[in-house]
């Protein structure tokens, strides 16, 4: 017999015995674990990204520094 404590949800079902939120879960684990081995851009499209991303955190930067500046007026 074993001393581990189940794990039950809100409602008090076992979550493992719950059939269909099983599946959901190996669903989305599957999914997760095809898609770690997938390079999903081309060297080139993630430089293009990362330049992208750059830029726009560098606006979303000065814009909370003018929207700071501008409270302390």
């Amino acid at each position: 017999m074993s001393t581990t404590p189940q794990k039950h949800a809100p409602n008090g079902i076992e979550r493992r015995a719950n059939p269909r939120l099983r599946e959901l879960v190996d669903e989305m684990l599957a999914s997760i674990r095809a898609a770690h081995h997938v390079d999903l851009w081309t060297d080139d499209e993630r430089t293009r990204y990362q330049s992208d991303m750059s830029r726009i955190m560098q606006s979303v930067r000065e814009h909370a520094i003018d929207h700071k500046n501008g409270l302390k007026s």
